[in-house]
């Protein structure tokens, strides 16, 4: 039997998906999120959100508050359902940062945001809103730790969900000849120094990255 890693515990619908497909699957998680103890100033309409984290902190901070007069631009549409789950107005989803960038480059060049950010995150939505000089501050919301874990045995396949996830991993393991799956574009570009055994994702989501891993091997057999 296949055996495939993931560095994030799966719900259960996603293990049983993976499951049914007759691969063997071991989890865990590679990262430990912490919402930090800190205000969000809520003068500000304008939120950006480039992972479900940063909603959570921002939920945790709004708890009693209305949350309709906020607008949100986010990155995901697992980001962007959270929100509007929790009454958020997104304005708009991308999927990724970049992409997310432009839009409100070209559409919002006169306003004011605030970016929600981890302590890990990326420069590419910071320096493009510099670029385009749009006004924007960001407050870091939470923090990603590593959670090193060694494994005794190489698994078939590794599903990535994040850059963080690889540097975790690669702590305590090495790389042989495993199959990468990665969620995004990112993570790729971070799993690329490490092999060339790589798929990416058609979809930034997790039960997308579950089915393109399961076909690999149902291709392959």
């Amino acid at each position: 039997m296949k055996t495939v890693l993931s560095t994030k515990i799966l719900t259960p619908s996603q293990k049983e998906l993976f499951l049914n497909s007759g691969l063997g699957l071991v989890e865990y998680d590679a990262l430990r999120i912490e919402l930090s103890d800190v205000e969000i100033p809520l003068d500000n309409k304008n939120f950006i959100f480039t992972s479900k984290n940063a909603v959570k902190a921002f939920l945790s901070s709004t708890k009693s508050l209305e949350k309709s007069p906020f607008r949100a631009f986010c990155v995901g549409s697992k980001t962007a359902h959270l929100l509007i789950e929790n009454g958020l107005n997104v304005v708009k989803m991308e999927e990724n940062a970049s992409n997310l960038a432009s839009f409100i480059s070209k559409n919002h060049k006169n306003e004011a945001f605030l970016f929600l950010c981890g302590n890990l995150r990326r420069n590419e939505l910071p320096e493009a809103l510099l670029e385009n000089n749009i006004r924007y501050k960001e407050i870091e919301v939470y923090r990603t730790h590593l959670v090193p874990k060694a494994f005794n045995q190489e698994f078939d396949a590794i599903l990535f969900f994040s850059p963080s996830g690889i540097k975790s991993y690669l702590s305590k393991n090495v790389i042989n000849n495993s199959m990468l799956f990665c969620i995004g574009d990112t993570t790729a570009s971070e799993a690329k120094k490490h092999s060339n055994n790589i798929s990416v994702a058609n979809k930034p989501t997790v039960e997308n990255l579950l089915v393109q891993a399961i076909k690999h091997f149902k291709k392959n057999d």
